[in-house]
């Protein structure tokens, strides 16, 4: 068919196809009361919006005021604005403008911007553009993507609010948190709010939010300096035109308000001619978004083609071509030719374009001129899809196409709305639901060179993904030329990073970004720096020494392999071997008097229950089981009961026989071995009975002590009901007792086998001992709980062995002599104190 469209393999543009579809739209006369004359080719359009851009020189506002009031019948927001590059003529009226238009007799809620005439009346500025198909290039007003107010509207730049996310993601990524915001007293006050918002939300915060405008007097703009520049944020992010921040800027540098780096929108149109060469060079080092550029096919020559011979009624030709060779033209004012510098040679409009160094074209920096160029394909597009719809194929009532004799507004607007191509650069064009473009912005570097040259670097891009992703891509991040202030990425931040480790501390009356670095606590860990809060370890995990990793509790209990256990054992079984053998020694001289008037059976119980009392200290040491843990404090009460239960009765026995001893003393029927026997089962029935009570209602058993020591775990025998083994060494205590009263008031016995006074001695010790021990078991854990266990019985049994059976060992093996029936009763040195 003719004038069909094709499209490559990858859905790039045909260059021939634009050619039948240019044909196409000189016949679209049906359309001439929505759209201007199509009497320009598209590449006149953008060269108009690449001429508009060589107004950067000094004297753009009056010239700006000049296009605009010329272009009376255009409701253009970038004459309104101020910024010349925007100047582009209209194309088709899709690309017009809106700004302070208003639908259905309401003001839509766009500031007016201060180049605005201040008595401009509503009449003026409200109109109903709801049945009007346009295509904006620049218009970026969040409101905009409102269809219940705009239904018709559409554009290729991205919206405002967008910028919100594609600036806290810039910041994110060189890793500022502590910011200042400056914005203008308009709409762009609110996308700041969110823009703050979104901040805080990702860790960030704002030192300050200040508005001006550029009607403030000149005490305002310097509070705002002055504000800026006391300040501790290195960044600062504006949103603002060029011409409202101009005042502000160059109050910066009276206020010396320097070694800033600003972070400028895309409302910012960056323009040389517009600053001081001081303000300038104050910009040195900043970023600013501008909305993607892309490639236009045949531009680049149509700019070389440009000659003010043959544009002689154009005046920003000659005001380009006075730039781009230093000359000026006679007869003709302008700004360059107002500078009467003697160096610069007249203009003969005979100079080769082509010889000039291309990047004073700014190809990078031709945002707007590449969205018009967008626009005008998208209309290209949708023309050529309505033209060519297929019969019984289309997108209308019963499946129809639009007549071509009767093309109605919104047939039109349909098609745009569904348009969806790529372009020389693969970008993917289509409109969303709210009839804006997918989001994508070019990040610029401002350098600024000493001698006042300057150069705009694009570093990055960062985009939109149809996942709503935010993607940041820094093509060459050694390329970005900082302030002089700073060798490398400038640090941004109200506190230090905090290592791993620690937490940050809010500071009171402070934003989130200021804080202390607190190190976590014991238990606690942090493996991220700038942690908000200290992770607790499990209950089997304690932290290392750094505090940033959960490492397994070391599991502690008195193992024979420990130094203090293996020490401890080895007392006990050396005590228990010394014991066996002073009972050996009893056993080879039974038939002595020594071991005769001691009462040999009592003294073998007693060296036996020692013995057992000894080993069973063993019981304490090792990895706790449940028998273990179950019978080592039983078998220690019972044993030591015994123990002191025969030596309880030996004291009696003593006392019964030397008291018998007397002229008709009726003691002498209680000799015998029925007493002794019956004391030390008696006595150690009662602690058997505490014991068998304790394993029937709460015996012990093994655990793992979480809570005693944070740094490990104590594998422990818990001993169920503690007082239960508090009885168990009270009932010992009780029975000592006992034997020491008992044994002191038998004191007078003779000299020369003075037992009573042994007996009070061991009695003595082994109370001592054990007072002592339960201030000590209570104040230790794990380990050393059991080891001062283990020295309390071995200390109490030791002191029984030495102070009761040393001395008779003394007699029996080295001095024989002293072993015979008189000498132990001597009856001649009988003391009796009476």
């Amino acid at each position: 068919m003719e004038g069909e469209m094709s499209m490559d393999g990858d859905g790039r543009i045909n260059k021939e196809a634009i050619g039948q579809t240019r044909k196409l739209i000189g016949q679209l006369s049906q359309l001439i009361d929505l759209l201007t004359p199509l009497s320009q080719s598209m590449a006149e359009c953008v060269s108009r919006a690449f001429e508009g851009r060589n107004q950067e020189i000094n004297g753009r506002q009056k010239q700006r005021e000049d296009v605009c009031n010329g272009e009376a019948s255009s409701t253009s927001n970038h004459c309104l604005n101020g910024t010349n590059f925007r100047n582009t003529p209209r194309i088709l009226l899709a690309l017009e403008e809106i700004n302070n238009h208003g639908v259905g007799g309401e003001p839509l809620d766009v500031p007016r911007p201060a180049s605005s005439p201040p008595n401009m009346g509503q009449s003026e500025t409200t109109m109903d553009f709801r049945n009007w198909l346009q295509i904006s290039y620049s218009a970026s007003s969040s409101s905009l993507s409102d269809k219940q107010h705009f239904p018709s509207f559409l554009r290729t730049v991205p919206a405002n609010h967008f910028q919100k996310l594609v600036l806290n993601h810039l910041i994110r990524h060189f890793g500022w948190t502590w910011i200042g915001l400056l914005s203008t007293d308009d709409q762009r006050e609110i996308d700041v709010q969110e823009l703050k918002t979104e901040v805080q939300k990702t860790g960030g915060c704002a030192d300050f939010l200040e508005k001006f405008n550029a009607r403030y007097s000149k005490i305002k703009f310097a509070k705002i300096a002055e504000i800026v520049k006391e300040s501790t944020v290195n960044v600062i992010i504006v949103h603002s035109d060029e011409v409202q921040a101009k005042p502000l800027l160059e109050m910066f540098y009276v206020q010396n308000a320097t070694g800033k780096v600003f972070i400028f929108s895309a409302s910012f149109d960056i323009a040389l001619g517009l600053f001081p060469i001081e303000t300038w060079k104050l910009l040195n080092g900043s970023l600013a978004l501008i909305p993607s550029t892309g490639e236009m096919p045949g531009f680049l020559e149509f700019l070389h083609s440009l000659n003010p011979t043959l544009h002689q009624d154009d005046s920003f030709v000659k005001i380009f071509w006075e730039k781009a060779f230093n000359c000026k033209w006679p007869e003709f004012q302008t700004i360059q030719t107002g500078l009467k510098k003697e160096n610069i040679s007249l203009c003969s409009g005979q100079e080769a374009l082509d010889t000039r160094d291309l990047e004073l074209f700014e190809l990078n920096l031709l945002s707007y001129t590449y969205h018009a160029y967008l626009a005008v394909f998208t209309f290209a597009y949708a023309v050529t899809n309505l033209l060519t719809c297929e019969y019984n194929k289309g997108p209308f009532l019963n499946r129809s196409c639009a007549n071509w004799s009767s093309i109605e507004p919104w047939h039109v607007l349909h098609y745009v709305k569904n348009v969806h191509f790529y372009t020389e650069m693969a970008d993917e064009i289509f409109f969303d639901a709210n009839g804006d473009i997918m989001v994508k912005y070019d990040i610029i570097n401002i350098q600024v060179f000493p001698e006042g040259a300057y150069k705009l670097v694009r570093i990055g891009r960062i985009f939109r993904t149809a996942f709503q992703n935010i993607v940041l891509k820094v093509e060459n991040e050694s390329a970005i030329l900082w302030n002089e202030k700073y060798t490398q990425i400038p640090q941004s931040v109200c506190s230090k990073q905090c290592p791993v480790g620690h937490r940050k501390n809010i500071k009171e009356g402070k934003p989130v970004c200021c804080y202390d670095c607190l190190a976590c606590p014991k238990g606690e860990v942090a493996n991220e720096t700038d942690s908000n809060d200290c992770l607790k370890c499990a209950e089997y995990n304690w932290s290392n020494e750094r505090q940033d990793k959960c490492i397994p509790k070391v599991i502690e209990f008195l193992s024979f392999e420990d130094v203090l256990g293996a020490s401890l054992a080895s007392t006990a079984i050396i005590l228990a071997f010394f014991t066996v053998i002073i009972m050996l020694v009893f056993i080879k001289h039974h038939e002595t008097p020594v071991v005769k008037a001691n009462n040999r059976n009592l003294s073998y119980v007693n060296l036996l229950s020692l013995t057992l009392c000894f080993l069973c200290s063993l019981l304490f040491i090792g990895c706790p089981t449940k028998t273990t843990c179950m019978f080592r404090q039983i078998v220690f009460g019972i044993i030591f009961s015994i123990s002191v239960s025969s030596i309880l009765a030996k004291t009696i026995t003593v006392v019964i026989a030397f008291s018998a001893t007397k002229p008709n003393s009726k003691l002498k029927n209680w000799i015998g071995s029925r007493i002794p026997n019956s004391i030390i089962i008696i006595c150690s029935m009662g602690q058997v009975m505490i014991c068998i009570t304790w394993l029937e209602i709460s015996p012990p058993f093994p655990e793992m002590n979480t809570q005693s020591a944070n740094e490990m775990i104590i594998f422990e025998c818990n001993e169920g009901q503690t007082a239960f083994f508090y009885c168990l060494l009270g009932y010992m205590g009780c029975l000592a007792t006992v034997c020491f009263i008992v044994a002191f008031l038998a004191r007078n016995l003779p000299d020369i086998f003075n037992e009573a006074k042994y007996i009070t001695f061991s009695m003595l010790v082994f109370v001592s001992v054990w007072l002592s021990f339960i201030p000590a078991y209570l104040s230790t854990r794990g380990k050393y709980m059991v080891a001062v266990e283990i020295f309390a019985i071995c200390c109490s049994s030791a002191g029984i062995l030495i102070c009761i059976f040393f001395s008779k060992c003394y007699i029996i093996l080295l001095r024989p002599d002293r072993n015979s029936r008189e000498k132990i009763m001597g009856r001649a040195n009988f003391n009796n104190s009476k």
